[in-house]
């Protein structure tokens, strides 16, 4: 049975494939809400798990880089210093340290293992075939910047990317609404055709008699915090979106929903990252309000967003004081999940697995332990010890330079609303990173963000195309005389 949905992964594959790289970048964002479905069986992999999206990527890449001219493309962007020369300078570096490190130091730096049976032992460092693994999914994450820092260029691949992330959302409140129903109606074998991944998956869990909500990712905090990706995303690109259907009614019922599906995950990470997330958007609704009269965009839905806000916050008032009751197991919940998280065993193993790793950073002198060697639970001290400080600085200076230093060409509204709602969409997921990311690979998501941000930088083709000058118009030279003609 499980053959059945990896054939029909297979073929929609196909046809996205040939239909074209707007298609793939619809099965992109389609593809995530499904993290515990191997699409390849582990047996053939030797236990490896690949999921739908990095294979999604790979044919991203093989579409986008796989002729000569994207090849070419690809090379001039990666040694300009105004395009991805620092990412490309981070995959040298983690590349290398990968392969040198692990065998330099083996033996002699103690590591928490990324695969182990009790992930809170410790165990000297060796190489092993997650370096390579590791190494791979960094470079199907770095290859895609590349592939969006092309591709989304033009206007018209920028509505398709847009449009995708809707489609992504609504599978994400799709496959979280089987994931609830699946007590009372008899689907559980059907899900279970979609949870194949080799590593463990964590679908039955309550908390105080409820039921944590995974969808079909691997744990609820991963479902927690790619439904607080999609809400956020969701937010800030809104304004950026043309006015229709899918701006003014599709958008706001899946923030609706979104936004449930968070609560219902019962993730810590993602509890915290909504509370950031809230703080962003109102940084950011004040900054709109000062923005200039000319600056539409992002002026827009100002006075509704307010009055919305105001509503919520006056509702919320109301039953405070009428029934205050009713918040009980609200207020319960987020003291278990955020204010006691700090007492729990699951805090103090992630916490060890960060001593361990930069105690193995310190042991390196700085040089780090190579990829996919040691793991961490913050993604910048999983990061700083896999790829050294060299590596983790040039990354970090490279998203620095992103979502901070670029600036959109002059006179585009659109590129300078879209960029804004970059920045702002890129936070709570970087927020949660720091307290759940175990790997240094920043993922598909940021590679998404990175690529968009550099396309939205740099002019189009056709303007970089330098101007001919305008032919001369023919003039007409009339001779008077006996031998009168036209002369071009």
């Amino acid at each position: 049975m499980e053959a059945i949905p990896i054939a029909i992964f297979w073929c929609v594959a196909s046809w996205c494939l040939l239909k074209g790289r707007q298609a793939l970048v619809y099965l992109f964002f389609a593809s995530m809400p499904f993290g515990s479905f191997a699409v390849i069986p582990t047996v053939v992999t030797g236990g490896l798990t690949l999921t739908p999206t990095p294979i999604v990527a790979v044919l991203l890449i093989a579409r986008q880089l796989g002729a000569p001219a994207g090849l070419r493309q690809t090379l001039d962007a990666a040694l300009k210093a105004s395009g991805l020369l620092m990412l490309a300078v981070f995959w040298v570096v983690a590349g290398v340290t990968t392969i040198f490190m692990p065998r330099f130091f083996a033996g002699t730096v103690t590591i928490v293992p990324v695969r182990a049976g009790a992930l809170s032992d410790s165990a000297p460092l060796v190489p092993t075939p997650q370096n390579l693994s590791q190494f791979i999914y960094v470079s199907i994450s770095i290859l895609t910047v590349f592939v969006f820092a092309r591709l989304l260029r033009t206007e018209a691949m920028r509505r398709h990317a847009v449009a995708a992330l809707c489609l992504g959302a609504a599978l994400t409140v799709f496959t979280g609404a089987l994931d609830m129903a699946s007590p009372y109606l008899p689907i559980g074998p059907v899900l279970e055709l979609f949870r194949t991944a080799s590593y463990e998956l964590l679908t039955e869990v309550e908390v105080l008699d409820v039921r944590r909500v995974v969808g079909l990712m691997p744990e609820a905090s991963s479902f927690g915090t790619l439904a607080l990706a999609f809400l956020a995303v969701l937010y800030f690109f809104r304004r950026a979106m043309a006015a229709g259907r899918l701006r003014d009614i599709v958008a706001p019922v899946l923030m609706v929903l979104l936004l449930l599906l968070v609560c219902l995950s019962t993730s810590s990470a993602a509890y915290l990252g909504l509370g950031f997330f809230g703080a962003a958007a109102g940084v950011d609704w004040c900054l709109r309000l000062m923005a200039p009269p000319s600056a539409r965009a992002l002026r827009r839905g100002l006075a509704g967003e307010f009055w919305l806000a105001a509503g919520a916050l006056v509702a919320l008032l109301v039953v405070l004081f009428a029934a205050p009751h009713i918040l009980a197991p609200v207020r319960e919940m987020f003291d278990m999940m955020v204010l006691q998280k700090s007492a729990s065993s699951s805090y103090e193993e992630r916490g060890t697995w960060n001593q361990v790793s930069l105690a193995a950073l310190f042991a390196t002198d700085g040089l780090g332990v190579g990829l996919g060697s040691t793991r961490a639970s913050n993604f910048a001290v999983a990061l700083l010890s896999s790829a050294g400080v060299v590596g983790a600085g040039c990354y970090f200076l490279f998203v620095l330079q992103c979502l901070v230093l670029r600036r959109p060409p002059p006179g585009d509204a659109q590129a300078r609303a879209l960029l804004s709602a970059l920045r702002w969409s890129f936070l709570p997921g970087f927020f949660t990173s720091l307290m759940i990311g175990t790997t240094p690979d920043f993922g598909l998501f940021n590679a998404f963000f990175y690529g968009f941000a550099v396309a939205l930088t740099q002019r189009s083709a056709r303007q970089w195309r330098p101007q001919a000058p305008p032919a001369a118009a023919p003039t007409l030279l009339l001779v008077h005389g006996p031998d009168a003609r036209v002369q071009h």
